[in-house]
């Protein structure tokens, strides 16, 4: 009992940085201290408990069996005491606090800039510290609780994670004015094999929407009109209009077009959406501030984007 009294919260997070980067020099810079520092108050952490929590024969260095166990521990404390910060906060019934957010980057351009208007007039005590990621790293770092919300497309059914939806937008086409179909005000999606097709690069999960959106899997096989491009939806915008043919925007993306692009836009024959949504794990403890901060992502989207939710959401993956 007395070893484990000498336990200090500093120690513990010590310890998770450094199973995190399994190196001392960058565990210490995500910490703010100096590797010594780091190292000596994981080698006293070592001491009180009378274990090895790391073989530092290996490079990287890994954890040992019973480090494993101390560390997993070691993460539900740190989490557990978060919980403490944010009681004190909604009991002072105060909207206050930082805010890791993962966001994905199809999303992120359109949502961001009124969001944070939104959040600075509403809430000006939230710190709000925003990445763009893909969603895998979303949902692992989620996980990991280094992130505390997403906002991704769903839905994802991962276990132990909350969906809540904030939007659905159409899929729509952006289409240069060479394009076969180019005169049709509905274009049925298998018509963008006519010609070239730019979609995003493999990973990002509009582009796993749009391949599933034009049934590319089987009729890619058939045609050499079919072409990968990487880069985010603005590239491929301006790839289209130098090279022609066509990609798929989502319907944010074709509000913010310029007046002239915009005549270069289709919707596609059908009722397929995508959803989007904030998630987080079960375990989330920042219940009032997530509940404002969804509140603001609602209040941040165009209202052309809340009358889809009747139509049928496409799968992610």
């Amino acid at each position: 009992m007395t070893r484990i009294a000498n336990l200090s919260l500093v120690q513990l997070q010590y310890l998770v940085a450094l199973d995190e980067h399994r190196h001392f020099i960058k565990a210490a810079q995500s910490c703010f201290v100096t590797q010594p520092t780091l190292s000596m108050q994981i080698k006293k952490l070592e001491e009180e408990l009378g274990v090895k929590l790391f073989d530092r024969s290996k490079q990287p260095i890994i954890p040992t069996d019973v480090g494993v166990l101390v560390i997993e521990q070691a993460k539900k404390v740190l989490n557990e005491t978060k919980k403490i910060e944010n009681i004190l906060l909604e009991y002072k019934g105060k909207v206050a606090g930082d805010l890791n957010v993962g966001i994905i980057p199809t999303v992120s351009p359109y949502l961001m800039p009124s969001l944070i208007s939104n959040i600075s007039k509403r809430y000006p005590e939230v710190r709000l510290y925003v990445k763009e990621l893909m969603t895998e790293e979303i949902v692992s770092l989620l996980q990991k609780d280094h992130l505390d919300v997403g906002i991704v497309a769903t839905p994802l059914d991962v276990d132990g994670m909350v969906e809540k939806p904030i939007f659905y937008e159409k899929f729509c086409l952006y289409l240069n004015p060479k394009h076969p179909a180019y005169d049709e005000e509905l274009v049925d999606s298998k018509r963008l094999l006519e010609d070239k097709l730019w979609l995003l690069t493999e990973g990002n999960c509009f582009r796993d929407q749009a391949v599933n959106l034009c049934e590319l899997r089987e009729s890619s096989r058939q045609t050499n009109s079919f072409s990968y491009e990487s880069g985010s939806i603005e590239t491929l915008i301006r790839i289209v209009n130098m090279e022609g043919g066509a990609t798929v925007i989502p319907e944010w993306a074709s509000l913010a077009l310029r007046p002239e692009e915009r005549k270069n836009v289709r919707d596609v024959r059908g009722e397929s959406v995508r959803e989007v949504s904030l998630i987080y794990t079960r375990n989330f403890a920042k219940a009032k501030l997530s509940e404002a901060f969804y509140n603001a992502l609602v209040a941040s989207v165009p209202v052309q984007l809340k009358r889809n939710s009747n139509k049928d959401v496409l799968a992610v993956f």
